[in-house]
């Protein structure tokens, strides 16, 4: 099968206004919660991206009944579901695809006291274990295997309990899922150690409006009382804090006047500031945000006059999915940075693309870049590469609109797994790029 890839003419400035779309992570957790009830759930502002289609394509496996409403919006109803489903070799073909299939896994033990899962996909960056999850699931009383040949986990349980559970590592969809999973438990569940990012309060906030009993929503310590039932609801998702970060990135280094629209700019944290910190001026109005175009930026030092380090971390720390987009940026700026991306071990592996393009970055091991600022004064320049992943992609994506000549970008499907029509939207303010066949 073909896959697309883009070819890219550098060096064109950008303008105009552009919609950030809802937010993919956010997304893939709130999908699965439409598993917990009979009734009918409506979600709006799902971005229509490759990873939600697949997991779209995993619910109505299971038999739940899915209606288009809008181009954004759709009505999810589980009133017959097809359990059986987990068992097939097309639920273990769709599921190994994506990495947010392990969502499914809380909703389906909790309500129905089962659940299977093959050992799911994703990017490409570095170990990404799965045992935060699983430990949730057994303190809640669920007996867990894994068939090591078959690469499947499974978990079961008469009937979830309420209990104490200190989560080992503050994982975003690890507490999603034992969330999920302690919503119709019985008794009361305390969840500390959580994690407090805007989408996992936009789970809790959904719930809640389905009829379970969370408090703590936004903190790491989460009280759930169990519930015997969930009832409807309607959603609407966060626009995308990754694909804003991703637009302001490229304003920045294709010197760029850009207005990003409907941001939520409350939901960013500390996004804001760390992007001012590389010498941007941000106009915030309302809930817009305008990037006007800069002819330079430089890169802030330590209050001592130490080189600025920049490192991700858990909410309300920076996220790591920007720090690929920092990096580019730091390319063009004046003054030099230490990119520390702490969470993952294989997210810097990109960085040899911008090498070959021009950058002056020092890897220092899997987890520490040192980029030297070029301040403009030489372009980076048109090559051929390939996308990673989703995150390197958009960032090889950005690096190739700030260069000078053609630039070639192969397996844009990872770059499609996240980012809305990508080409198109950025097309019509103004960048080169075509869609094309291998």
């Amino acid at each position: 099968m073909a896959s697309d890839y883009f070819e890219v003419i550098g060096g064109h400035r950008l303008s105009g206004e552009i919609i950030p779309q809802g937010a993919k992570n956010e997304a893939l957790q709130v999908l699965c919660t439409t598993l917990l009830t009979d009734d009918v759930v409506t979600i709006s502002n799902i971005p229509d991206i490759v990873d939600v289609r697949r997991a779209i394509v995993l619910l109505k496996g299971l038999g739940v009944k899915v209606e288009r409403i809008a181009q954004d919006t759709y009505s999810f109803q589980s009133d017959d579901l097809d359990l059986e489903y987990l068992y097939s070799p097309d639920f273990v073909e769709n599921a190994q695809r994506i990495r947010g299939s392990v969502m499914l896994v809380g909703p389906l033990l909790g309500r129905f006291g089962k659940a299977l899962l093959p050992k799911p996909g994703g990017d490409k960056i570095g170990r990404r274990r799965l045992d935060t999850h699983f430990k949730g699931f057994i303190k809640l009383g669920a007996a867990f295997k894994y068939d090591q040949e078959q690469k499947i986990y499974s978990v079961e349980a008469e009937k979830l309990q309420g209990t104490y559970i200190l989560m080992d590592e503050i994982s975003v969809t690890g507490t999603a899922n034992v969330i999920m999973g302690a919503v119709l438990a019985e008794g009361t569940t305390k969840v500390y150690n959580a994690a407090c990012e805007p989408y996992v309060q936009q789970l809790c906030k959904l719930l809640n409006k389905m009829g379970a009993k969370i408090e703590g929503v936004g903190s790491n310590l989460l009280t759930i009382q169990g519930v015997e039932k969930m009832g409807g609801a309607e959603h609407r998702i966060l626009p995308d804090m990754i694909e804003i970060g991703s637009f302001i990135g490229m304003a920045a280094i294709t010197q760029s006047d850009i207005t990003i629209k409907n941001c939520q700019v409350k939901e960013l944290g500390n996004i804001l500031p760390v992007f001012e910190r590389f010498g941007l001026t941000i106009n915030i109005k309302g809930d817009d945000i305008h990037i006007p175009e800069h002819s330079t930026y430089e890169i802030q030092s330590f209050m001592d006059g130490s080189i600025m380090s920049i490192y991700d971390s858990p909410w309300p720390g920076f996220t790591p999915d920007l720090m690929s987009i920092l990096l580019v940026m730091a390319t063009q700026a004046e003054g030099s940075v230490l990119i520390h991306q702490k969470m993952f071990e294989s997210r810097l592996f990109f960085v040899d693309k911008l090498i070959d393009m021009g950058a002056q970055i020092i890897l220092c091991d899997p987890h520490r870049a040192t980029v030297i600022g070029l301040n403009r004064v030489h372009q980076l320049r048109g090559i051929s590469m390939t996308s990673p992943d989703i995150r390197a992609g958009v960032a090889l994506l950005i690096a190739a609109l700030s260069a000078k000549g053609k630039s070639i970008i192969h397996n844009v499907n990872q770059i499609d797994r996240g980012y809305q029509n990508i080409d198109t939207r950025l097309n019509a303010l103004g960048a080169k790029i075509k869609r094309l066949k291998e």
